[in-house]
């Protein structure tokens, strides 16, 4: 039986390199990427939790808290892209996903 957790998901910022333009950083520290998911458990703090793009890109991303929402009726799974950096095609993946909602932090 499955769970529906809402993933918040932290991303690195994203350098992006161009032949005619300079080169372009985009800081993502005050972005997150907010998704619901089915788990098989509520995952645990320091864990994988695999995540995905409807276009098919996969990725993992560590589980940094979970906390219950009563708004929500629902857990909240912070967690952080695994890797130190992201590529702008999978950057572009995750911006284009209608499943994946941006929320910009105060």
């Amino acid at each position: 039986m499955s769970i529906t957790v809402e993933a918040n998901l932290k991303i690195p910022s994203v350098t992006i390199k161009s032949i005619n333009e300079p080169v372009r950083r985009i800081d993502n520290g005050s972005v997150r990427f907010i998704k619901r998911i089915a788990v098989d458990a509520v995952p645990k703090s320091g864990s994988k939790l695999p995540l995905a793009t409807g276009s098919g890109v996969s990725f993992d991303a560590t589980v940094t808290r979970v906390e219950w929402s009563e708004s929500k009726d629902l857990f909240v799974v912070s967690c952080t892209y695994e890797r130190r950096s992201m590529t702008p095609a999978d950057y572009d993946c995750l911006i284009a996903d209608p499943t994946w909602v941006v929320n910009h932090l105060p």
